[in-house]
């Protein structure tokens, strides 16, 4: 959430930002609702002095056993403008919360503008894509006929979109799990393992609702929902709650089930492990402070990273466009492996700050030096999407024979080297 003071005070530099996302949020219902609470507050402050001025004249008179019925009459009066007022004010606060709800995190200066997401900016690579002298194969057909996935199974006892793995391909993605939580603990980063399911402050606190909530699973009778990554659960760890100085940065990692409906995704990329609507992800999430948190934005995208280099995968990164960021970051990078099925490079891991944007709903603070309490700025990346490593270890890691290499940096967790 923006600071609404700073939206009315800045209302053209605001709306410039939100252009560049393509954001049609109209700032004028809340620079007039913010005039009009202002008003009402004072208003609501001027009766009460006023009220209290009355009061203490009908005490007075009461005293002195003196009439004092007009009095009465004319605090009772005020009584019900001020309630009246009260009532106003509530209704303006109310709407006023919903707008803010509603209005994305501010680009920062550093994001080129653009339209969509061929209009990302590549930053590196790291290896080569293989040149393989056999036809690859996607990696649903590869996990086939290895008899390590079954789409079938998934929609038998579910529906489209969710797989089953058996054996090797299990102990895989169990594999790449623990890889990736024992290489960011080496790191710095404190694992946890939070709840799947999460109430709606915690959604409201991270941005996922109410903007998005025809993508999020609630669950029926409660507020609860299943979690669409474990950033909602591991931020949420400290909301309400004002943190010393001297403990930042915090760095966490979590292993979570991940869930989304995912609405108007269907038809890109829903076979194999892609987009599923249950996935496995590692997160990384950080609390930062203020002045360092865009140096904390690279060193966390390097830490993604690293599990692909270690792992000897292709990927490139490139910076997100203004109209591609998500709608809670100010600046983001993409980690995306290559993927020889679909011969381009695929999405695996998203590295985000949001300033102090998700501490402002979640009311998570630190108390500087002076005593001063102020918002943290948090960062997440995923460190990576699991099932989407899975695939491209598959892929790219594939032979002539279908049998599958499994990764030198693996095979300890795996007790073999191949997947036959």
């Amino acid at each position: 959430m923006l600071d609404l003071r700073f939206v009315c005070d800045n209302i053209e530099l605001v709306k410039e930002k939100l252009a560049k996302r393509n954001s049609k949020i109209d700032l004028e219902e809340v620079s007039s609702l913010a005039s009009e609470r202002r008003a009402s507050i004072r208003g609501v402050e001027i009766l009460k002095a006023e009220k209290n001025q009355v009061s203490a004249q009908i005490a007075a008179l009461k005293r002195n056993k003196q009439n004092c019925d007009d009095l009465i009459i004319s605090m009772q009066a005020k009584n019900q403008e001020i309630k009246e007022l009260d009532e106003r004010l509530n209704v303006i606060e109310s709407r006023l919360k919903e707008l803010m709800l509603e209005i994305p995190n501010l680009v920062d200066d550093s994001v080129p503008d653009g339209q969509d997401s061929e209009d990302n900016v590549e930053i590196r690579r790291y290896l080569e894509p293989k040149a393989f002298d056999f036809e690859p194969k996607p990696h649903w057909e590869l996990g086939e006929e290895l008899g390590i996935l079954d789409a079938q199974q998934g929609a038998k006892i579910t529906g489209a979109r969710f797989t089953v793995y058996h054996g090797l391909g299990a102990k895989l993605e169990r594999a790449v799990t623990n890889f990736m939580l024992d290489l960011h603990g080496k790191n710095g980063f404190n694992e946890v393992f939070t709840p799947f399911m999460v109430n709606r402050d915690s959604m409201v606190g991270t941005g996922q609702l109410p903007k998005f909530e025809e993508d999020m699973y609630g669950l029926k009778n409660t507020d609860y929902y299943l979690i669409p990554t474990a950033e909602v659960s591991v931020t949420n760890l400290h909301r309400e709650e004002i943190l010393p100085e001297r403990d930042l940065p915090i760095y966490y990692c979590a292993y979570s089930a991940c869930f989304r409906a995912e609405a108007g995704s269907a038809g890109r990329d829903t076979r194999g492990l892609i987009r599923q609507h249950q996935f496995n992800k590692v997160e990384l999430v950080k609390f930062v402070h203020p002045s360092s948190s865009f140096d904390e934005l690279e060193s966390l995208t390097s830490q993604a990273e690293l599990v692909l280099k270690t792992l000897k995968l292709p990927y490139r990164v490139v910076l997100l466009c203004a109209a591609d960021l998500g709608f809670s970051s100010c600046k983001t990078y993409d980690i995306e492996v290559w993927m020889p099925s679909y011969n381009r490079y695929v999405e695996i891991s998203s590295c985000s700050n949001f300033l102090d944007f998700q501490a402002r709903r979640a009311n998570i603070k630190f108390r500087d030096q002076n005593g001063k309490a102020r918002f943290v700025h948090t960062l997440n990346g995923s460190g990576l999407a699991v099932g989407r490593t899975t695939a491209a270890i598959l892929e790219n890691y594939q032979n002539a024979d279908g049998s599958v290499t499994v990764p030198e940096a693996l095979v300890k967790y795996m007790g073999v080297d191949t997947i036959r």
